[in-house]
């Protein structure tokens, strides 16, 4: 009977134990519930209301710190800029803005230069950054990069800058030559020769005047407003006409060929400006007694079809350094040839506008001594589009999918003119 009384006192120890566990588990299981975690502790119980919202439509990258200098709040562009590194603010100058401002409460707003992530080349990031108070612990750090404005900055400075100095060139030269007509009224052939000096000074600062003109209309204006299906060998014939003076003074011979009835989708002007400049550039940079060839045809892209006008010329080349910037405004790769030929250094920049507010682009193949390969890529016109196979005209084998527009490089006497596009 004794026994028995033990194993019951036994038992129910251990039943009263077993209980006090598990109510013990249970009581720690609800606390572990009811902690906070860290996204809530950071948002939902330290920001006030609403914050967390306007921060997340802000275009400014933008962190919140606590008053342990704790990343509370970041948003996804300030991770991006690499502010925010392990869960802190990793800018020791934007830290300092936002500690002296947790301690005074001052607004305080400074820009900075911060390296780039991801590059070794020592790129900077320009910065705006304004720090906050939010409220009475926190403090609000509100991001703005300033990379791109800068950049856009520095091209208009250089583009006033480069306008200037082409500008005063030939007006620096009309008021020497007037002067020098006035002390020689008295030599009329001296009078005559100046004369013709100030018609080719005029002449050059007319054309920088109208190429100015036409670069701001092709960046401003929508072409697709006026748009219309253009024929490409109307393109081209234009632009022969344009350049048959001097290409006939220099016995440059023109030769047009490819694929015929293209057609591609556009403001007429414009198109036909951007391809006179193309070909106007390859007679000007063109020796002597050489060919510049006009080549069109037609081909896919996954975003449809595209028209490819190729102008080649036997010219004096481009270097590899200077070719991914030839169509930068005024750029020249060679400043004493281009006054030679009269060039303004806008013309390439005018083509690059075009083919972009076309929907398309332009590129340059290129060798020293070989000469250069103008592509102009634009839409075709499919409301017009011939849907039968075209027929070639170029008896050079412009089709070859190789060599599609090199051909034109090669030696004279092997390959006579193709024909030119009705």
């Amino acid at each position: 009977m004794n026994v028995d009384a033990a194993v019951a006192a036994v038992a129910a120890i251990a039943g009263l134990c077993t209980g006090v566990f598990a109510m013990l588990a249970f009581r720690w299981s609800e606390r572990d519930q009811a902690k906070p975690t860290r996204s809530s502790l950071h948002t939902d119980a330290v920001l006030p209301p609403g914050v967390d919202t306007v921060l997340s439509v802000l275009r400014s990258s933008a962190v919140v710190l606590d008053e342990a200098d704790a990343v509370v709040k970041a948003s996804s562009a300030a991770y991006a800029l690499g502010l925010v590194r392990g869960g802190k603010l990793a800018v020791e100058p934007m830290m300092q803005m936002a500690r002296d401002t947790r301690r005074d409460g001052e607004i305080r707003q400074v820009e900075l230069d911060l390296p780039r992530r991801g590059t070794g080349r020592g790129e900077a990031l320009a910065v705006s950054a304004r720090v906050a108070p939010l409220g009475s612990r926190l403090v609000l750090l509100l991001v703005e990069d300033l990379t791109e404005a800068r950049r856009i900055e520095a091209v208009r400075r250089d583009f006033v800058a480069n306008v200037s100095h082409e500008l005063k060139t030939p007006v620096g030269a009309l008021s020497l030559l007037s002067e020098a007509v006035m002390d020689a009224s008295d030599d009329p052939e001296a009078v005559e020769r100046f004369a013709g000096r100030m018609q080719i000074e005029a002449t050059r600062l007319t054309s920088l005047v109208q190429e100015l003109i036409d670069l701001s209309r092709v960046q401003n204006d929508d072409p697709l407003e006026d748009a219309e299906p253009v024929r490409v060998d109307e393109l081209v014939a234009e632009a022969m006409d344009r350049c048959r003076q001097p290409a006939g003074a220099k016995q440059i011979t023109m030769a047009a060929g490819g694929t015929a009835e293209l057609h591609v989708w556009g403001n007429r002007g414009q198109l036909a400006a951007a391809l006179g400049n193309l070909v106007e550039n390859a007679v000007n940079y063109s020796p002597s007694r050489t060919r510049v060839g006009i080549a069109g045809r037609r081909v896919s892209a996954p975003g449809g079809d595209l028209i490819e006008i190729a102008v080649t010329d036997q010219g004096i080349g481009i270097s590899e350094k200077d070719r991914d910037r030839v169509f930068e405004r005024f750029y020249r790769v060679d400043p004493a040839r281009s006054r030679a030929t009269g060039g303004t250094g806008l013309g390439l920049a005018i083509v690059k506008h075009v083919a972009a507010s076309h929907g398309g682009e332009v590129t340059v193949w290129s060798a020293e001594g070989q000469g250069s390969t103008f592509t102009l890529r634009l839409p075709e016109a499919g409301a017009v589009r011939d849907r039968e196979r075209p027929t070639d005209l170029s008896a050079e084998g412009l089709d070859d999918e190789d060599r599609p527009y090199e051909t034109f490089n090669d030696p004279l006497p092997a390959h006579p003119a193709p024909e030119v596009l009705p």
